[in-house]
């Protein structure tokens, strides 16, 4: 029992000489303090700085993750865009008269020929063999053709590119196709009578069943006087090289049906007189 109390004693002296060494260290030798408060608070910095790297790193990927996807929609939202701008602007410029055409939404795909910018690969299918005319806002593009079952843009410029004008307010009637200069058109057939002048506008005239009457075209910069007619060098109002959509136009109330061969209409004659 006195072993157990003395050692008992023993203990507590101990303790309570440790604590007042501690004590007298730190009152004594404040450094020892300030070194253990830095060490702790070095430990948690660099802990809260380890999370944070982990957190911002998860961050980072998240939005590196939704930054893409949103690239992805920011490009389908300025295709989709684009095409209803094109729309709203076809809408607001063209004036169909009292036609009844069938218009349809094409798009570029690629060139065709690459030394030749003049001639695109569309993205619609030919339903026939018509030629169709090519309209970007209110102005004449060129002409639509079926080239083995695939619809190919021959824009202004195209030497095999032609439809049927009006010049000025006379109307005088002309067919327009290429010329020398990439930037100019040519009109040619022009009548030796017809009264033309530098600035006269150029629409397209119907005649053809391509367009109807009135889309504009550009402006007379040259007159030439031939023997037998007149030609015209003519500044178109638009650059369609650059245009990545167009309508083709198709006038479904004055679409011309195929002249019947003669052997066809005499057979048809006799079986109405036989009746």
């Amino acid at each position: 029992m006195r072993k157990f109390i003395f050692i008992l004693l023993f203990i507590i002296a101990s303790l309570s000489y440790l604590f007042e060494v501690d004590e007298l260290l730190i009152k004594k030798f404040s450094f020892f303090n300030d070194l253990k408060v830095s060490y702790i608070n070095k430990v948690i910095s660099i802990s809260s700085n380890i999370e944070k790297h982990f957190d911002q790193a998860k961050k980072i990927e998240a939005l590196s993750i939704e930054n893409n996807e949103l690239k992805e929609y920011k490009i389908l939202y300025n295709g989709a865009q684009k095409q209803l701008n094109a729309v709203k602007e076809f809408l607001v410029n063209v004036d169909l008269n009292q036609s009844k055409p069938k218009i349809e939404l094409v798009k570029v795909l690629s060139y065709v020929n690459f030394n030749d910018f003049t001639k695109v690969w569309l993205d619609k299918v030919p339903e026939d063999e018509n030629i169709l005319g090519l309209i970007t806002e209110n102005y004449a593009a060129g002409i639509l053709v079926n080239k083995d079952g695939r619809s190919v843009g021959l824009l202004n410029g195209n030497k095999d590119c032609s439809y049927a004008t009006f010049i000025g307010e006379e109307k005088a009637p002309g067919i327009i196709t290429a010329s020398k200069d990439q930037d100019e058109l040519l009109i040619k057939y022009i009548p030796i009578w017809a009264d033309i002048k530098k600035g006269d506008e150029v629409i397209t005239s119907g005649m053809d069943n391509i367009f109807f009457e009135g889309l504009k075209v550009g402006r007379i910069i040259e007159v030439i006087d031939l023997p037998d007619m007149k030609m015209a060098t003519v500044k178109p109002y638009v650059n369609v090289l650059k245009k990545k959509y167009f309508y083709a136009y198709k006038n479904i109330s004055q679409e011309i049906k195929p002249v019947e061969k003669a052997e066809t209409v005499e057979k048809k004659d006799i079986k109405d007189k036989t009746k």
